[in-house]
């Protein structure tokens, strides 16, 4: 594969650039087995709305054209679940979860990596944080029939969030 330098210019990101050294989509750390890619999860309806929305030159127009974006404000209506899944930037900066190359959080990180980019100790961080979240998936067995997606909603939605399709659970 041959590298190939993005430079991103947007809202939170002036001037900075990563290098892209493995294929889109592949290459993963082995241990890290996304169910949904970020244009999916853009489709199924994430972050009510309001994510990415002054980044797209950044990553392939396809994972726009079917992207649930809200008009104005946040507009959870928009999210898979209908429900507010999320906590606002300034707790994850609370938190000490946002490392500076991805200031929007765990998700931009995802995009980045699913691209090809690849910074060990960070990559190692974030796939730490993801199996993590796998512990929702378990509450969600332990407490809903399968298949039954009104319960646990907000769950349900956060998974999605880490790309885990928490419609198959």
């Amino acid at each position: 594969m041959r590298r190939r330098v993005v430079t991103v210019n947007d809202k939170m990101q002036k001037g900075y650039r990563y290098t892209l050294t493995a294929p889109a989509g592949r290459g993963f750390a082995p241990e890290f087995t996304p169910d949904l890619t970020p244009a999916q999860m853009l489709a199924l309806g994430v972050f009510c709305g309001k994510y990415m929305t002054d980044c797209r030159r950044e990553f392939p127009k396809s994972w726009f054209t079917r992207a649930k974006f809200a008009k104005a404000e946040r507009d959870c209506a928009l999210n898979f679940f209908g429900i507010d899944a999320s906590q606002p930037l300034s707790e994850w900066k609370r938190k000490g979860w946002i490392h500076p190359d991805d200031p929007r959080g765990w998700f931009q990180w995802y995009c980045r990596y699913y691209m090809g980019r690849r910074m060990p100790d960070e990559d190692a961080r974030q796939i730490k944080r993801w199996k993590a979240i796998r512990r929702d998936v378990a509450q969600i067995r332990k407490n809903c029939e399968p298949g039954e997606l009104l319960c646990r909603r907000r769950q349900r939605q956060a998974l999605l969030h880490w790309a885990y399709d928490s419609r198959k659970i």
